[in-house]
């Protein structure tokens, strides 16, 4: 059964994969994995200016995938699964598709050996 889903989701599915698709951005979440970060800390694995940093992060607040707070002068980051498990639900779809095909085709195999 193929779930659809509506414009609104899918438009949200397109922002998450567009920040994933930069291996820059993969790194900044996974940083977060480890605690929340604050811009500069994101930035310095990176050799990156600040502003270049804050371009990354911008693209991932907009896809919902982190949280930004301001205390002061500085901006707090902390990641935000629940937006990630949108992203793993769409995979998880063909994930099932995938695996349903390499049961068909390792019983195909399995019957061919019986065969000859």
């Amino acid at each position: 059964m193929v779930e659809y889903m509506d414009e609104q989701n899918e438009e949200k599915l397109d922002q998450i994969f567009h920040a994933l698709s930069d291996s820059t951005r993969r790194g900044m979440l996974r940083l977060m994995t480890q605690g929340n970060r604050t811009v500069s800390e994101l930035a310095e694995p990176f050799d990156m200016s600040l502003a270049a940093a804050s371009k990354h992060v911008k693209v991932l607040e907009h896809a919902g995938l982190l949280r930004r707070s301001v205390q002061g002068r500085t901006h707090y980051c902390s990641l935000e699964s629940a937006t990630m498990a949108q992203a793993m639900k769409w995979l998880s779809f063909y994930e099932r598709y995938w695996s349903s095909r390499f049961d068909a085709l390792e019983k195909a195999l399995l019957e061919g050996e019986e065969d000859s």
